[in-house]
């Protein structure tokens, strides 16, 4: 088996920047009791700045006050990294979070999917940038070592014959051991990984709790069973704002990462969605609701985008909005659309269900319709409008794409008959009957039309009703 470990050292920050509307500016994560605030993680730019985690809020505030602080919340680092879970089981159906910050999943048997883990890992980093979190990226046979080895490198991948040479050469401080542990290691002169796989099992026994000799065997490739992640049936992102929004274009960055989100996590159920809700947060009102429904499922991050900032474009929003909350419960299974390996189409042409979408986002889902059918043979009377829902099926006979609002004098010279006659008979009930013979004919300019004569009629002027293409 072969694993890899995604270490996320910067989740919680990560996790604010993504969707704050300036990440390049100053901010810093603050916690701690109210006596004693410190700064719990830094962004680059506040790094810049000279500051710290650890820091005390107070000292960092006497280097100057151009950085931002958000309260730490931890509960809101393990919602990101369960949405990181959701995103790696795409790759893996053995995902576990039981490790600390990070994630660990079995790759070897997705290499014949994906590729070769070069390949593979190369995806894997391009949409972890995408998503705006930073990490390390190692494979290794087994989970522990490749979470120990993260501490220390990334985009190192080892196998089963190498793997112990390079566990041996971590820092017994960077070895996944408890500080206590490590620091009575680093006083009996034990500075690599080496060196304590070389003592005695008894004298560590001896020494040191019982866990030490069960996280070295667990390095080593010993039988450890971990917890395997599960996707939810429902998805839920939510993301609180600074300060009062008035204007949509601002719900916009907001609502394009939460899109984003939904899409990763369908991504991982190999599923899409078929409706989910944008709630508006309001400070001293009910919450708004913004619906958006599908004809059929989708999954694809700009296509979602798009219908949502469509809908919340057309909605009558009553007050300044604090916070968007998405949410999907109906998410059924993705059955992509069949495309021909040599497709004709231009390439910045629409499928017709993006496309079909997009209209019932812009115009509203009472604007675009379907052809109904209804159950009558006179050709004047088969079609209607009816709800867009899926694509009918029509007449299985032969019928022309353009019909003509009614039937006119064949003018052109009939060069062949080439289907026919098709007898149409009916209309008794309601005093518009009709009783033709049908024929597919070609004029004499080459021209297909659909033409009829009395029934019965064997020559005669051909009247018109409609055209082929």
């Amino acid at each position: 088996m072969r694993w890899a470990c995604l270490l996320l050292p910067q989740l919680a920050i990560d996790g604010v920047l993504r969707r704050h509307p300036a990440p390049e500016a100053p901010l810093v994560l603050i916690s701690g009791p109210a006596q004693r605030r410190v700064l719990h993680a830094v962004n680059p730019a506040a790094r810049a700045l000279g500051l710290r985690p650890g820091m005390p809020l107070a000292a960092a505030q006497a280097l100057g006050n151009g950085f931002a602080t958000v309260e730490h919340d931890p509960l809101d680092a393990e919602r990101w990294r369960q949405l990181l879970a959701a995103w790696a089981y795409r790759f893996s159906s053995q995902v576990s979070t039981d490790l600390p910050h990070a994630l660990v999943l079995e790759v070897g048997h997705s290499l014949q999917l994906f590729g070769p883990w070069p390949r593979l890992e190369a995806q894997m980093r391009e949409e972890l940038r995408a998503l705006g979190f930073r990490h390390h990226l190692v494979a290794a046979p087994n989970p522990h070592a490749a979470r120990v080895l993260a501490n220390v490198h990334d985009g190192l991948a080892v196998g089963d014959s190498t793997f112990l040479n390079a566990l041996g050469q971590l820092p017994v401080e960077r070895a996944g051991f408890a500080t206590d542990v490590a620091r009575s290691l680093s006083h009996m002169g034990l500075r690599k990984l080496r060196q304590v796989f070389a003592l005695p099992r008894d004298a560590l026994n001896r020494r040191f709790p019982r866990e030490v000799l069960q996280h070295l065997d667990r390095l080593r490739g010993a039988e450890a069973p971990l917890a395997w992640y599960q996707p939810p049936d429902v998805f839920e992102g939510r993301i609180e704002f600074d300060h009062e929004v008035e204007s949509s274009q601002a719900l916009l960055f907001p609502l394009r990462r939460l899109t984003a989100d939904l899409a990763a996590f369908l991504a991982g159920r190999d599923g899409g969605v078929q409706r989910f809700t944008v709630v508006l947060e309001h400070e001293l009102m009910a919450h708004s609701e913004v619906e958006i429904g599908l004809l059929a499922a989708e999954r694809e991050p700009t296509m979602l985008f798009e219908l949502a900032r469509g809908r919340i474009e057309q909605a009558q929003v009553p007050a300044p909005v604090r916070g968007m909350h998405l949410v999907a419960r109906e998410l059924p299974a993705f059955v992509p659309a069949e495309r021909d390996l040599f497709d004709p189409r231009p390439q910045q042409a629409v499928p017709w269900t993006q496309l079909r979408e997009r209209l019932r986002a812009r115009l509203g889902d009472d604007a675009v319709h379907n052809v109904g059918w209804l159950p009558d043979h006179r050709p004047e009377r088969v079609a209607s409008e009816a709800p867009l829902r899926r694509t009918p099926d029509g007449p299985a006979l032969l019928r022309p794409g353009w019909l003509l609002p009614q039937p006119m004098p064949l003018r052109d010279r009939v060069q062949h008959v080439l289907a026919g006659p098709e007898r149409i008979e009916s209309g008794w009930w309601d005093d518009e009957d009709i009783r033709r013979d049908y024929y597919l004919v070609e004029t004499a300019q080459g021209q297909r039309a659909w033409a009829f004569r009395i029934a019965g009629e064997q020559a005669g002027p051909f009247m018109l009703h409609g055209w082929f293409a």
